[in-house]
């Protein structure tokens, strides 16, 4: 756990722990790799919270676009955020819709840097 604190501080929870779970085996030097790299591609709950409420503005599902979930950015942008319900949800599970994310992201990561060596 003092890897990742030391390496992705801004990490919190979750989150932390399974990436503690993915560097655990792993060298420093690669350890340092995946932290940039996850660093660049990691959406931050907060962005997602903040995308989510532009919603109410009239343009929804960017959120969804920002996460790679593009049918249903789609689908929230035709439909008004499936008539605001869609929108009000994602307000409220914006932690999840980016930890799922991130963890698709780590994951990817890991694999790339692990055949790398």
């Amino acid at each position: 756990m003092a890897d990742v604190l030391r390496l992705l501080p801004e990490l919190t929870g979750d989150e932390q722990m399974f990436i503690a779970g993915l560097i655990k085996n792993m060298d420093d030097e690669t350890a340092q790799t995946f932290a940039n790299v996850y660093r660049a591609r990691r959406k931050d709950p907060q962005t997602i919270l903040l995308l989510t409420l532009v919603g109410f503005l009239g343009i929804a599902g960017i959120q969804r676009f920002v996460v790679d979930q593009i049918g249903m950015g789609i689908l929230y942008l035709l439909t008004g955020g499936i008539c605001l319900v869609g929108t009000i949800i994602d307000l409220v599970n914006h932690k999840s819709i980016s930890f799922e994310y991130n963890q698709k992201q780590a994951q990817q990561i890991a694999a790339m840097i692990q055949n790398r060596v």
